[in-house]
């Protein structure tokens, strides 16, 4: 068996396997993703007006992300199931942050009491609601960028706390 340490998902043999986290104690975990997605200006502003043909792109990608985070597991075959505690997907407007790029800020915060992470369900969240964003608006604009997708903030487990900016 692999050490659990090493955070390997190989065997002995070079093996792909699941690794056993049955010793582990329950914690509680938390784990914050980003993701954005960059527009041209006039894109951006038929979002945040609601003026697209698919409707309400913000809660329809929040939504989405919700829901893929519920479905880790079974995307990423090596992730374990977990019961998520709550799973939150937040999008805002570059206008909003004040930054040079245009687009949006896309953070999903999942959390869960177990005994592995949750940064796989939370960077799944934020990818799946940028590729919602962009399915939603590629019909006005196809050169959108979906880019710096990351985990900025990771809370419980044996290797502690992380905090990326």
């Amino acid at each position: 068996m692999s050490n659990n340490r090493s955070l390997t998902h190989l065997d002995e043999q070079g093996k792909a396997h699941m690794i056993d986290v049955g010793n582990k104690p329950e914690t509680e975990r938390i784990a914050i993703a980003r993701a954005e997605v960059h527009t041209l200006p006039k894109t951006l502003k038929l979002i945040r007006a609601g003026n697209l043909i698919k409707g309400d792109v913000f809660t329809v990608a929040k939504l989405a992300g919700i829901q893929a985070a519920k479905r880790t597991a079974d995307m990423i075959p090596l992730c374990h199931p977990l019961v998520l505690t709550n799973i939150e997907v937040d999008i805002i407007t570059s206008e909003e942050l004040s930054l040079k790029q245009c687009g949006v800020e896309i953070t999903a915060i999942a959390r869960a009491t177990g005994r592995t992470g949750v940064e796989m369900e939370a960077l799944t969240a934020a990818t799946t609601a940028a590729l919602t964003v962009y399915d939603m608006a590629k019909g006005i604009e196809k050169t959108m960028r979906i880019a710096n997708i990351r985990v900025i903030e990771k809370r419980g487990g044996a290797s502690g706390d992380i905090i990326n900016t």
